[in-house]
């Protein structure tokens, strides 16, 4: 998999888990991930760490709940089975870019 080709599957499956709280509050993080902290939806992939901050600040101890959820369609999509349930997004992520890079793709 190439690293264009995850960065999309990685902003599809953010999509997604943040339609599993209903695509009205899904449209609203977006547009207050925009609004307040600059982090436009494209960007998302790319800047990780600031997705993580934002989502940090909007749902606070929320926030692990929500990383599961990508994370859930992320590996769903990909065919893996996430083996570990703590993994927070960030390293999550990580484990796939090392995986797929391994394997001569991203």
């Amino acid at each position: 998999m190439t690293t264009k080709n995850l960065q999309k599957t990685i902003l599809d499956a953010i999509e997604e888990g943040l339609a599993a709280l209903g695509e009205s509050p899904k449209q609203a993080i977006l547009f207050h991930l925009e609004s307040t902290f600059k982090l436009r939806r494209e960007e998302i992939p790319k800047n990780l760490t600031e997705f993580k901050k934002a989502l940090e600040k909007i749902f606070g101890p929320g926030t692990p709940y929500v990383e599961r959820l990508i994370l859930e369609k992320l590996y769903g999509k990909l065919n893996l089975l996430s083996r570990n349930e703590h993994l927070d997004l960030l390293n999550g992520v990580d484990f796939l870019r090392r995986h797929f890079s391994h394997l001569g793709g991203a």
